[in-house]
């Protein structure tokens, strides 16, 4: 699997605290890498990072990267041989509420890691996670390409536009040369999984809802998202992290990664797959729409991913019945059968996507 090349390995998690962060990090401990989390806090209560009492089996750092002083210390003691940079501000509703926190998490943040990762002596490859909300949305149906024109009216797209254009200055202007530094970006967008309790999203609201037999409210049930497992878009950072430690053309540039395109579902559609795992019997049971929301929503944004496919032979491998299976199936072990041990299920997900992607003769998992 990823060749092997991540094994005995240092590599440092930005973000490991969170959602994507705590699939990474116990993904990667279990391909037998060293793994060195920086994360400012735990945030979300329940956490999928205590959960799978991640603590215990990797070097585990609070610190804010925006504190570049003390970012630098800590990557250049670790003197990483991968990092991969998922630490911001990740909620689109919160960027509303705290505007500076979110600019200055995702950009300063943002550049604070290219910095450190500079002055390393070591050989080092970086894979610095934005979103798919970098992309200036004009509501078309086709994905948008890794060309396409940066924008967003909210504040969180603004930051994760302005974080990619800053990535590709500083890349130019002070990494491009190096020849022991590969960086690159990833995007990424319409995650669900297991273990995702973050305020304001769609799948967390509703099963801490079901989970107190309660009702939730939702805006916008016809919106139409290509949702994607959590797995998806970590398999393709994995991926890309180890073809960019190989091949030195993939430095600087920018990748996809999208689910199929029959994973385009609109809101309502999810939830009653969804809530039928819960074994909840009709709409009124599980979810009213309220339409009182005042906050910018986009439509439709899709990804070409023909780039990830040409340059890291990566493709998605969950079709949307899978995507429900897997989410629902951790949703429903977590809440209602606590006998079986989480962290065990959440190692056997892995290994079930990744017997999923053997079958799809994708290249990362059987090689």
């Amino acid at each position: 699997m990823f060749e092997n090349i991540y094994k005995n390995k240092k590599v440092i998690v930005t973000g490991h605290t969170g959602f994507k962060g705590s699939w990474l990090t116990l993904w990667l401990h279990n391909l037998g890498a060293h793994v060195t989390g920086i994360s400012n806090n735990i945030p979300t209560e329940p956490s999928l990072f205590e959960l799978l009492k991640l603590k215990e089996s990797i070097t585990d750092i609070r610190e804010d990267i925006r504190n570049i002083d003390n970012i630098i210390k800590i990557i250049d003691n670790t003197q990483p041989d991968f990092l991969f940079h998922l630490a911001a501000q990740p909620i689109v509703s919160k960027s509303y509420n705290d505007p500076i926190e979110t600019i200055t998490s995702n950009t300063i943040g943002t550049i604070n890691i290219l910095h450190a990762l500079k002055g390393l002596k070591n050989k080092c490859t970086g894979v610095i996670i934005t979103s798919d909300k970098c992309y200036e949305n004009v509501e078309w149906v086709w994905g948008y390409k890794e060309t396409d024109k940066l924008g967003g009216k909210d504040i969180y797209s603004g930051s994760k536009a302005a974080a990619e254009i800053l990535f590709n200055s500083y890349f130019h202007s002070f990494i491009k040369h190096q020849k022991k530094l590969r960086i690159t970006t990833a995007r990424a967008g319409n995650v669900i999984g297991g273990g995702d309790w973050a305020l304001n999203r769609i799948v967390p609201d509703c099963y801490k809802a079901w989970s107190q037999n309660n009702i939730v409210d939702i805006r916008n049930p016809y919106s139409t998202r290509p949702w994607q497992h959590v797995l998806e878009p970590l398999s393709g950072y994995l991926a890309l992290g180890a073809a960019l430690s190989k091949a030195s053309e993939l430095n600087g540039e920018s990748f996809n990664f999208g689910p199929l395109a029959s994973n385009s579902i609109t809101v309502e559609k999810l939830l009653v797959d969804l809530y039928q795992k819960w074994k909840i019997n009709n709409n009124e049971q599980a979810f009213s729409v309220q339409r009182d929301s005042l906050l910018h929503e986009a439509g439709l944004l899709k990804l070409n991913c023909d780039k990830a496919l040409y340059h890291v032979k990566w493709t998605p491998s969950l079709t949307y019945q899978q995507l429900i299976d897997f989410t629902g199936q951790w949703y429903y072990t977590y809440y209602k059968r606590q006998e079986i041990d989480i962290k065990q299920f959440t190692l056997q997900q892995i290994k079930n996507y990744t017997e999923i992607a053997k079958k799809n003769n994708i290249l990362w998992a059987i090689k």
